[in-house]
């Protein structure tokens, strides 16, 4: 098994909100430093309301990865996931094949079809209403994306994006792209753009429901003719950890997390719970940790990755 990081709040205990990219830098350095071999950006303009307050401190995803590729040597960069709805898909190929020249080829594009309807309404992006459309644009997106990092001049013609003699140079460090993960669960639509358009897959759920996703995802890519092992399985979840289980009931109180379920317990619990996603297929577990909880985060390096 192996561990990401997210960093889903730019909020940290006791810190300087005008210092949020100091503390930012420092978490990614003592990921990498802690056995974590990738570290992961949420791509909002706002945070989430179920994470903290939609008028926190917020950075953009892609220029924060830029400068934290230019500080880390090992880890790899990414976004927990790029709307297709933010920008133009062949600007976004451009942006993280910076990121992925600055950090030596460390680059995971994350993308999705978005969802955040609020989001896209402050910031004046039109909001499909219907999910099949927008799982459309992902599917043309990630075309426009790997034509721009794969040919000379990409020209691509559909409904939603068009590029003509585009030039996109220099070309990413990785070959003959950089991995893309396609974020989402929809059986019917986002699994099939996954199984012909996907490095990575990210889900949420137990492990029942990851396996489930896992079989659906095998049947596409049979009917794609797809490799089901070229594909790389990912889980995000959360997590906190504690000495005792009771430090963590009182960290769910400090933190007002209520009965939310997630990754939590003491530190032989939650490697069993972790050990319980990798039994059904998970390669990689992605976690984030509620307000930057240090204890929590301490216990993932010292304890629980050495576990795997």
């Amino acid at each position: 098994m192996l561990f990401g990081y997210q960093n889903p709040s730019f909020t940290w205990p006791g810190g300087d909100p005008h210092a949020i990219f100091e503390r930012t830098r420092a978490a990614a350095l003592k990921a990498e430093a802690s056995g974590f071999v990738s570290f992961w950006l949420m791509d909002h303009l706002i945070q989430l309301p179920m994470v903290g307050a939609v008028d926190e401190p917020f950075l953009e995803g892609w220029t924060t990865l830029a400068a934290l590729a230019a500080v880390t040597s090992r880890i790899r960069l990414g976004t927990m996931v790029s709307s297709v709805g933010y920008r133009n898909p062949a600007l976004l190929a451009k942006m993280v094949a910076g990121v992925d020249i600055i950090s030596g080829g460390r680059a995971i594009l994350g993308i999705g079809a978005g969802w955040f309807q609020t989001e896209y309404r402050q910031y004046g992006y039109e909001f499909p209403e219907q999910p099949a459309v927008r799982i459309r644009q992902l599917d043309e997106g990630i075309q426009v994306i790997k034509a721009m990092w794969t040919q000379p001049r990409a020209t691509f013609a559909g409904k939603y994006f068009q590029v003509k003699d585009a030039i996109l140079e220099p070309k990413p460090v990785q070959k003959p792209h950089p991995p893309i993960l396609v974020g989402g669960g929809g059986e019917q639509l986002t699994l099939k753009v996954a199984a012909k358009q996907a490095n990575m897959v990210n889900w949420f759920g137990p492990p029942e429901v990851v396996k489930h996703k896992l079989e659906v995802l095998a049947r596409h890519c049979d009917t794609v003719g797809r490799d089901l092992h070229e594909i790389h399985i990912t889980k995000l979840d959360t997590v906190l950890i504690g000495r005792q289980e009771k430090d963590v009931q009182q960290k769910r109180i400090k933190l007002h997390l209520g009965d939310r379920p997630f990754l939590a317990g003491a530190v032989q619990q939650v490697i069993d719970q972790i050990a319980a996603f990798q039994a059904v297929g998970v390669q990689e577990i992605i976690l984030n940790i509620p307000r930057n909880d240090p204890e929590t985060f301490d216990l993932l390096g010292s304890e629980v990755i050495p576990a795997f």
